[in-house]
């Protein structure tokens, strides 16, 4: 580890090198040096993404971009080169490294303790997405291909049900006959993206709260960070998985059904926050909003689904059902979103009125 933090351009000597953060992707770690500043050291992984040199073309363009609008420093994330001028450092391991600036003052959320809190992460996410309105997102490198290419998915989950290697299919008829009967309308924002309606923008691709910075004095909203996933996209993509994910009255494996379902109220708390700050939205985005959140909760369904049928390959499990009892919440939010359809348009339009 040494020898690795010595291969960054630090301004003094480290005091400490200690495990931070709850990622379950990248090794971080909390760098200390002897006069108190602190950095964060990341060991990217190789598992995850395939081409990290491409991947950190992103970060490191995008970071600058967001750098270039100024503002309070702690709004972006800032790359410590290496002594060679690079922006993450090849150990002769095969490992790739990055260092960061601590974003000093500021607390990170698993979970929002108020509404509050969901608001403030959908004026970071919003406002993440409009300082980089300008940017080419296209030439942008996709971290993850086929990300939220949801007619992928379906061949994905078509493929599993027909090799059902673990024999699980008929006990999830149910749950597979939902995601079926939803397959030709669950392709409706691919569509609207190859046919050019709606615009490419700079996404983040996994809004969630615990994303987003937030000054530890105000609260407010201070910066996104986990720019890995960052790829060319829909502001539907990051606009739904945040209603998703944050929404919903329910644990994303909550076994009883009755517990889980849209909270209007929360959905109404993030557009709020999300409209103003992202601005600029033709009016085809914004009627696409209320979609992404059904279509991308959908699309998580129809992922957690797959990989009950393929055993278990990818999402970690701690119990023989735990995919399907995943799978199992985001049908039941999208069978409330479908309730709830008219509510959930008629507050877009509201918002975007004012």
């Amino acid at each position: 580890m040494e020898e690795i933090i010595s291969a960054f351009r630090l301004p003094g000597r480290a005091a400490s090198c200690e495990p931070y953060g709850h990622g379950h992707v990248n090794r971080t770690f909390l760098l200390t040096l002897e006069d108190g500043s602190h950095y964060i050291l990341q060991n990217v992984s190789r598992t995850a993404f395939h081409d990290i040199p491409k991947l950190m073309e992103n970060f490191a363009a995008v970071t600058k971009a967001l750098a270039a609008h100024g503002g309070d420093p702690r709004s972006c994330l800032h790359l410590v080169p290496t002594r060679d001028g690079r922006d993450y450092l090849l150990d002769a391991s095969g490992e790739y490294w990055r260092m960061l600036d601590f974003i000093e003052d500021s607390v990170c959320l698993q979970s929002p303790e108020t509404p509050e809190d969901f608001y403030q992460s959908a004026v970071a996410f919003g406002s993440f997405q409009r300082l980089l309105r300008d940017f080419p997102a296209e030439t942008l490198y996709e971290t993850i291909p086929r990300f939220h290419d949801t007619p992928d998915r379906y061949r994905k989950l078509h493929a599993a049900i027909d090799a059902d290697v673990r024999g699980r299919a008929a006990g999830a008829r149910r749950e597979i006959d939902f995601a079926l009967a939803r397959e030709d309308a669950a392709g409706a924002l691919q569509r609207l993206r190859d046919s050019g309606a709606l615009p490419l923008r700079v996404t983040h691709n996994d809004t969630k709260l615990n994303n987003v910075m937030l000054d530890a004095k105000t609260r407010k909203a201070l910066c996104v960070i986990d720019l890995d996933t960052v790829m060319p996209g829909l502001a539907a993509y990051d606009f739904g998985d945040s209603i998703r994910f944050g929404a919903s009255t329910g644990a994303e494996d909550e076994r009883d059904l009755s517990r889980v379902s849209l909270d209007l109220g929360l959905y109404r708390t993030f557009a709020e926050g999300f409209l103003p700050a992202c601005g600029g939205l033709t009016g085809a985005e914004l009627d696409s909003l209320p979609l992404g959140a059904k279509l991308m909760t959908l699309e998580c369904g129809v992922r957690f689904l797959t990989d009950y049928l393929e055993g278990d390959a990818y999402f970690a499990v701690s119990r023989p059902e735990h995919n399907l009892d995943r799978a199992r919440t985001q049908f039941k939010l999208v069978a409330d979103m479908e309730l709830k359809w008219d509510e959930m348009c008629a507050v877009i339009r509201e918002i975007a009125a004012q």
